[in-house]
């Protein structure tokens, strides 16, 4: 690598870094530029304890169903997973998101393959399609939050109806991809890559190990069955969602300040996932953008409470999925170590060898 090359490198790694954290701070000024914020903090100080408590246990809930969907999705890969390692790896993949975005998808697969034995490129694969069956589930809630609405939203989120057509663009064109892709696994890859060759040869060696992933990934998913529970697991962590948003009204009280629904809440919750979806550390500044548009424009609440409700709950995913990652590491690595088994971190799932 000559010295230019890797002046770019570098510079590409810096930017990967700052870019992050600079839009961190950029959504987190505008969200708040025109609160109070002694007043949100005050509504905070008044956060019911009993709803508090039954918003974390929901929360726990709904990422403990997202791990029983993912054991479905390995089952023919390996029957017995444990669903504590399964729910583990979920919680760690997020607690590292809070840090650096996209890279807790990395470390689930890692984790989880390390613990169970399992080709960490099947996990790479199940992770890679279980965030587009994500993507897809989240669209259709979207669709559901228009017709549920009062309002027009479309009107009122005017950037929502061009995410939807680019969303459902982007899944009809996966689908058809993953249709070649399993129907024409050897033809298909293989006309690809050497095509992408043609035009540059890392790129090519990138989509080749990608589409083995993928391959490898669905092909966890042999039937009918599997498919179905899937669905419904989809469909139950999304109501899980939704019903944490509405319980999460419930912890200051905003029934006080305005008529809340369930229906409220699933607006809410589909709206804040864009949120989240754009790459910084957990969502932040991003989610509490959104978040307070949605409860200030969409339902009418005081900047200060809409500050309050998005302050609030990401501190709680924040402190939740953080410390579960701690937490989980520590206790699974005692019971390898009464098992005579080595310890594992972060730097040395790294070094696993997983089985062809």
């Amino acid at each position: 690598m000559t010295y230019a090359e890797k002046n770019r490198s570098a510079l590409k790694k810096l930017t990967g870094y700052l870019l992050p954290v600079i839009l961190t701070f950029l959504f987190l000024y505008f969200a708040f530029v025109n609160v109070d914020l002694k007043k949100s903090f005050y509504l905070i100080s008044q956060t019911s304890i009993l709803w508090l408590f039954i918003y974390v246990i929901v929360f726990f809930i709904s990422h403990y169903i997202r791990a029983l969907r993912w054991k479905v999705m390995i089952k023919s890969v390996k029957s017995d997973t444990s669903v504590f390692n399964l729910f583990g790896a979920v919680m760690i993949g997020y607690g590292v998101n809070c840090v650096i975005p996209r890279l807790g998808e990395v470390y689930r697969g890692l984790f989880i393959g390390r613990w169970e034995g399992i080709s960490r490129t099947t996990m790479f694969g199940t992770v890679i399609i279980e965030r587009i069956i994500d993507i897809g589930s989240f669209a259709f809630a979207s669709l559901i939050s228009v017709y549920i609405f009062s309002g027009n939203l479309f009107g009122e989120v005017v950037w929502l109806k061009a995410s939807l057509m680019i969303g459902f663009g982007l899944i009809f064109f996966i689908t058809i991809l993953i249709v070649f892709m399993v129907k024409y696994e050897q033809k298909f890859g293989f006309a690809i890559v050497k095509l992408l060759r043609k035009f540059n040869k890392k790129l090519s060696e990138k989509f080749s190990e990608l589409f083995s992933t993928l391959v490898s990934g669905l092909s966890s998913i042999q039937d009918g069955k599997s498919i179905f529970i899937i669905t419904f697991y989809t469909a139950l962590i999304l109501f899980l969602y939704a019903l944490n948003s509405y319980f999460g009204f419930f912890m200051l009280d905003m029934q006080n300040y305005g008529n809340i629904d369930f229906a409220m809440a699933w607006v809410f919750m589909t709206i804040s996932a864009y949120g989240v979806i754009i790459p910084t550390p957990g969502g932040t500044g991003s989610y509490h953008i959104i978040s307070i548009f949605v409860l200030t424009q969409l339902y009418n609440f005081e900047y200060e409470l809409g500050a309050a409700y998005a302050l609030l709950t990401h501190f709680l995913s924040y402190v939740i999925f953080i410390g579960s990652t701690v937490a989980i590491i520590y206790f699974i690595n005692k019971v390898r170590e009464k098992k005579g088994i080595k310890k594992e971190n972060f730097l040395s799932v790294f070094d696993y060898k997983p089985e062809p």
